[in-house]
């Protein structure tokens, strides 16, 4: 122990023995446990020595921090780990000047109805001082059907825009600055598809593929793991995705092929630590398989990018992006060989938490999103969705998306985060979170290894099964009021009526879009369109062709996305979750 630590030691000793023990002799504290939502003990107070000193570790069978995968030193050093802003391991940020330089982008997610319902409401967002687009599909896109097939009947532009061809893609972008803003895209196993359909309704504009910026979600395996939004088996699933990051790599510098999502882990149930070590672990497949493929890590990686959720616990959020960006840093650099320092960095979008809006008492959820957005602010987020507060109802009506999207720029103007980099950088309570749950993460990952990486994990359903107990444990919790839920488990009202106004979708919007899917089919090129099929077909039996030109070819001839997904499903089969016995 240095003479710092014994210092503090000693004067926590005389601290507890004349003012906290008799305080508590008068009056208890609230409750027997303060525990994290992924169960971290939290204890009363903190000093250098929890830093200092890993024996003071709780879990005393064990260090307190790792760390990293080539070194076990449980220690903990000031500049090695924590440092400044802009240098690694980055966990203060990956910019020296953080959000003082450029404030995160504003990308508010939306999408309903028909393509020219969702353009009109870009437009407004943007007029309101967005300053990125986030498009979110229907059901029917996101499983690969188009609208009028019998699986598809009643989910029409209920959770997002409906999307069959690029017919729709043009009118979806039609006058927004797609050369000069960023669009991000929330679509998993049609991914390629309507990629190239942005591509294509882009260049028609007059906007090179290389001038687009972006996101494509693209994450497959977070389907299998928590949001099931599947096609295709894992293999060929995992095939498309690096058909689409070879391809960006490539021809579209500026555009991220894949946002590595944790979002979906956590809206499932997990915890904010399995939600990092699970989003890390697709990371890895990822990359591994590109490599396979015969890429350069240093040639793709610096356009990943990773996409966190923002849930309740303030001060155990900030945690885990702080410690994302320090494994990410070392894994880059000790796993993969990063040269380039642009490859070390973990640069992440955030949306608060979905699953924590509560459909009792929705003006409750304003308070609920600023505290999660705050979190990801500092935590260093590049991008920032907040969600409305009435979307426990339904797709957010205008005005709600509105007041979500003011509630960021309040942060922004009013408030004073963006004033000095790591505001909470020092604390000694973050500081042991952040190495908490860095460390707890870090097991997490070399447990998947050990099982041959996360394919072979998530068939196995290791992921999840952890995430079904994380879930199972949350609820049990709630129900026997450990924690609690304003508005539902506390401070209930039974005689509450909902009393805001919610968005709808009526017949009239499905009808136009079947009228334009009909129509396209019934105008566009037959020979043209059957020979850009035969492709497709050909080159996906084929195995180890690149599909991206061949998708895009299909598109140009206005393919739909259920003509282009329903015939990889009759090469590549439809995967069927084993039940679990």
């Amino acid at each position: 122990m240095s003479r710092r630590t014994d210092r503090w030691s000693e004067h926590e000793r005389i601290w507890r023995e004349q003012r906290l023990e008799p305080v508590l002799e008068k009056s208890p504290e609230r409750k027997s446990r303060f525990i994290t939502q992924s169960g971290v003990e939290i204890e009363r107070v903190y000093t250098p020595a929890h830093l200092a000193d890993p024996a003071n570790d709780p879990d005393r069978d064990r260090p307190r921090y790792r760390f990293s995968p080539a070194d076990g030193s449980p220690t903990w050093d000031e500049i090695d780990d924590l440092g400044l802003p802009g240098e690694p391991p980055y966990t203060r940020g990956i910019h020296p000047t953080g959000h003082r330089g450029r404030l995160w982008t504003m990308r508010m997610f939306a999408g309903f109805g028909t393509a020219e319902d969702t353009n009109d409401r870009f437009k407004k967002l943007i007029a309101a001082g967005g300053t990125g687009l986030s498009i979110a599909y229907d059901m029917p896109t996101l499983y690969g059907y188009d609208h009028d097939e019998p699986l598809a009947e009643g989910e029409f532009g209920t959770c997002g825009v409906a999307v069959s061809s690029l017919a729709d893609m043009e009118l979806l972008l039609a006058d927004l600055p797609v050369g000069e803003i960023s669009t991000s895209m929330t679509i998993n196993s049609p991914a390629a598809m309507i990629w190239a359909m942005y591509i294509v309704a882009a260049e028609k504009m007059g906007v090179p593929r290389a001038q687009l910026s972006g996101t494509l979600q693209n994450d497959i395996l977070k389907e299998f793991i928590a949001q099931k939004e599947y096609i295709f088996p894992p293999g060929p699933s995992l095939k498309l995705v690096t058909d689409t990051v070879e391809f960006g790599t490539r021809e579209m510098p500026r555009w991220n092929t894949i946002s590595i999502s944790g979002y979906h882990i956590r809206e499932a149930g997990s915890t904010a630590v399995q939600e990092l070590a699970f989003t890390i672990a697709d990371g890895i497949a990822y990359v591994e398989d590109a490599l396979a493929r015969g890429l350069r890590f240093d040639d793709f990686a610096p356009r990943l990018s990773f996409f966190f959720n923002s849930h309740n616990d303030f001060f155990e959020e900030i945690a885990k992006f702080r410690a994302a960006r320090r494994i990410w840093y070392k894994l880059s650099r000790e796993r993969f060989g990063a040269e380039n320092e642009r490859s070390t960095w973990m640069r992440f979008h955030t949306q608060t938490a979905g699953v924590s809006l509560t459909a009792q008492q929705p003006l409750n959820n304003l308070t609920r999103v600023a505290i999660q957005a705050l979190a990801g602010v500092l935590g260093g987020t590049q991008s920032l969705h907040t969600d409305a507060y009435d979307e426990a109802w339904a797709v957010p009506s205008e005005d709600a998306a509105l007041l979500a999207l003011r509630q960021q720029q309040i942060l922004a103007e009013e408030s004073g985060v963006a004033n000095t980099v790591d505001p909470l950088a020092g604390s000694y309570f973050v500081e042991t979170l952040t190495n908490q749950t860095e460390q707890r993460a870090w097991e997490y990952i070399a447990r998947i290894d050990q099982m041959g990486g996360m394919v072979a994990a998530l068939e196995a359903g290791f992921p999840q099964a952890e995430i079904a107990d994380a879930a199972y444990e949350q609820t049990r919790e709630l129900e026997a009021h450990e924690r609690e839920i304003v508005g539902v488990t506390r401070h209930a009202d039974p005689n509450e009526e909902a009393r805001i106004p919610l968005l709808t979708i009526s017949a009239e919007q499905e009808r136009r879009h079947l009228d334009r899917l009909a129509r396209i089919r019934a105008e566009r090129d037959a020979d043209v369109h059957a020979a850009a099929l035969r492709r497709l077909h050909e080159e996906a039996r084929h195995g180890d062709v690149n599909l991206m030109p061949a998708i895009v070819e299909a598109v140009r001839a206005y393919a739909t996305v259920g003509e282009m997904c329903g015939l990889l499903r009759r090469v590549y089969g439809e995967f069927r979750e084993p039940l679990a016995v």
